[in-house]
């Protein structure tokens, strides 16, 4: 059964991750904001060509840290849809199937979860797409890619991570450009490769040219003054 609509009044009904998609998306995640500022500073990426905005939630049980869920979501999703933008949420969490009601209700637009927590891959695919939700597959930077590509068949996207999920600001592991065109070779052309993690203008290039079309940037966006002109430079490294 889907989602009644009462529970999806936040959200853009009838939009499709390739809708919303161009031939390579900078994804700003909103982990690593000024959470005292972050009305102001999605306002700012929405006027600097934002599409779409990566949501992490932490349980503080799969990574470390307890981050941010569907309150913040639902009071920002709003403001992003109505600027004609998506909310494209990372669930690091054990037990996904418990959050992506949640998700829905909260105005999420799509949902990835981690191939390395709890229950069927398959299952927790058909949650989202019973609840309405664009939906993906992430693995962290020890699981075999193969793995990772086979459980992400009737899903939109797969995300690799570049570094350990968890925290934002990590370096980028150079290895992760190898097992980005891995996935890309594996994957059927309908489905988006995703990388998140020590994204920078420096490598942005490198990890599109590798295969992916959705990148992930935090500090190498929310860690400098002016936020607009940190998103335009990684738009214009990939020109």
């Amino acid at each position: 059964m889907r989602a009644h609509p009462a529970d999806r009044l936040n959200t853009i009904e009838g939009v499709a991750w390739r809708d919303w998609v161009r031939p390579v998306e900078i994804e700003p995640s909103l982990y690593a904001a000024d959470f005292a500022r972050l009305g102001e500073q999605i306002e700012a990426l929405l006027h600097a060509g934002t599409r779409i905005f990566h949501f992490d939630v932490g349980d503080g049980h799969f990574v470390e840290p307890i981050t941010i869920g569907p309150v913040v979501l639902q009071s920002i999703a709003p403001m992003i849809h109505a600027g004609g933008a998506h909310l494209d949420v990372h669930l690091m969490v054990s037990e996904p199937d418990k959050h992506i009601p949640q998700v829905a209700r909260a105005g999420g637009d799509s949902v990835t979860f981690h191939l390395e927590a709890d229950g069927d891959p398959g299952t927790t695919i058909g949650l989202a797409r019973e609840h309405g939700l664009g939906v993906g597959v992430a693995f962290k930077p020890a699981t075999p890619v193969h793995d990772a590509a086979s459980a992400a068949q009737d899903a939109d996207l797969c995300l690799c991570m570049s570094i350990e999920p968890g925290y934002s600001g990590q370096e980028f592991r150079s290895e992760a450009l190898g097992r980005i065109r891995e996935l890309r070779g594996l994957l059927p052309d309908r489905l988006f490769v995703q990388v998140d993690g020590g994204i920078s203008s420096e490598n942005v290039r490198q990890v599109h040219e590798a295969g992916a079309s959705l990148v992930v940037a935090g500090s190498s966006i929310f860690g400098g003054k002016d936020l607009a002109q940190a998103y335009g430079g990684l738009v214009q490294a990939l020109a």
